[in-house]
């Protein structure tokens, strides 16, 4: 290819000959014209490279031009490489800021390496080359050569692994495969594998050993954090992490232990997260670690809610009656964690009765009857529960009371039988002073004359 410069200045030479030269302008032109194709020209080898990330690569060229050019010698005054153009101008790669420190231009007899170190994906381009002369000559080879930069990555299907890279859609690279660090084979793209939760498995291009794939493998045993790390109090925010080394990253799913019990996932998410947690959210929890290599689960962990105490409750025993002179003995529980401790008030009094969860009172009187509250305690809090207590009269009482009813009544019999006879005399008294004899005759009772007569007739013949 003749350089468009090169043939303007051949078309502006041709026609300032005369018309009776013609035959030797032509001849001219056309050595002009054979010269320049011949004689200007950049080549590349190879025209396609695929390195791996973080490697070096060298891209080498060989240009051509003429040793003599305008009547005058033509001498290469200056060489670069670029890759874009900036208003209108290629840009030497040494000048730009991306390429500082990284790249280095050489050249030796007409042959010249880019060298570039510590490739970055984005060096991915066209590279091409440049040479100017002395004369005013420029060219540059085109097309250039393809750089592509793969970041090697290791992905998994069912029982067969897969070396990705970029480089694909320009060559068909080969390849090495490890297996925990040791090479076990190349060429392929592709491996043939069941990995258990042990292995590891990377690749790299050939050529580029030392710059091999990051290593796929299972998720290894995961730890579990709890957020904040001191003690947990019934209300606060409480976040659990799980977290695992796993390549690729893992997916989680968290659990409460239910006993034996399979119980539903409670998040899939790395973290467990209580806004407000609760004394009902004490419990074991684990959490499992998965990709496509395997799956692992934590160790149980627990968490343990504290709180204040509850409202308390009290027992009393024996739960019947209370009778005088009997032991009653009152037990206070509350729910409580830490657990709680228990003090035993009794109404107008400021002194405590008792500590501890149990109370006894021996010989129950009636004086004890009354309200009674029951204090339970930690470094939470407190609550009170309050009572009443009250006292029925006992057996012995009731013996007692029932003796002195009885000798009352019997002091009460021989007053009650006096004055019975008493009575019983006045009454008899009345009934003999009512039956002593009156004489009545029946004479002058109308109705009984002749009954009287008879009665003294009959009486005569007696």
């Amino acid at each position: 290819m003749v350089p468009p410069s090169l043939l303007t200045e051949m078309r502006g030479a041709a026609m300032s000959l005369t018309a009776a030269a013609s035959g030797l302008v032509v001849f001219l032109l056309s050595v002009s014209v054979v010269q320049g194709v011949h004689d200007w020209g950049v080549s590349y080898s190879p025209t396609e490279i695929c390195a791996a990330k973080g490697s070096t690569v060298e891209i080498r060229c060989n240009f051509t031009y003429p040793s003599t050019w305008r009547g005058s010698v033509n001498t290469v005054e200056k060489t670069f490489w670029f890759t874009k153009w900036k208003d209108g101008v290629h840009v030497d790669l040494t000048t730009v800021s991306e390429y500082a420190g990284r790249v280095e231009d050489l050249c030796e007899n007409n042959t010249c390496t880019l060298r570039i170190r510590n490739l970055t994906e984005s060096d991915s381009a066209e590279y091409k080359f440049k040479f100017e002369t002395n004369q005013g000559g420029k060219y540059s080879g085109s097309p250039g050569v393809t750089l592509s930069v793969s970041n090697l990555q290791v992905t998994s299907g069912t029982n067969r692994l897969y070396c990705q890279s970029s480089c694909h859609q320009y060559s068909y690279p080969s390849y090495i495969w490890y297996k925990n660090g040791q090479s076990i084979q190349g060429e392929t793209a592709d491996y043939t594998s069941n990995p258990n939760n042990a292995d590891s498995y990377s690749c790299a291009l050939k050529g580029y050993e030392d710059f091999p794939s990051p290593p796929v493998y299972a998720p290894k045993p995961p730890s579990v954090s709890v957020s904040p790390s001191a003690e947990i109090e019934e209300g606060s925010s409480v976040t659990l992490t799980c977290s695992s080394d796993a390549n690729p990253a893992a997916s989680y799913t968290w659990y409460k232990k239910n006993g034996n019990q399979k119980r539903p996932p409670l998040t899939t998410e790395p973290q467990l997260v209580f806004s407000s947690i609760q004394s009902s959210d004490s419990g074991q929890y684990f959490c499992k670690a998965e990709n496509e290599l395997g799956k692992i689960t934590s160790k149980v962990n627990s968490v343990d809610v504290k709180y204040p105490p509850k409202l308390p409750s009290v027992s009393v025993s024996p739960s019947a009656e209370i009778e005088e002179g009997s032991s009653v003995t009152l037990t206070c529980s509350s729910d409580a964690n830490p657990a709680a401790n228990y003090t035993w008030y009794k109404e107008d009094e400021d002194s405590p009765k008792a500590s501890g969860q149990i109370f006894t009172i021996t010989d129950f009187r009636a004086e004890h009857s009354g309200s009674y509250s029951c204090g339970a305690q930690n470094k939470l809090g407190r609550s009170n529960s309050t009572f009443h207590l009250s006292v029925v009269a006992g057996s012995s009482t009731m013996i007692v009371n029932i003796i002195r009813m009885t000798l009352g009544v019997l002091m009460l019999i021989p007053v009650f039988l006096l004055g019975l006879w008493t009575r019983k005399k006045k009454a008899l008294r009345s009934t003999t002073e009512a039956c002593e004899p009156v004489e009545i005759e029946l004479d002058s009772i109308p109705e009984y004359e002749n009954v009287s007569h008879t009665a003294a007739q009959t009486e005569d013949r007696e």
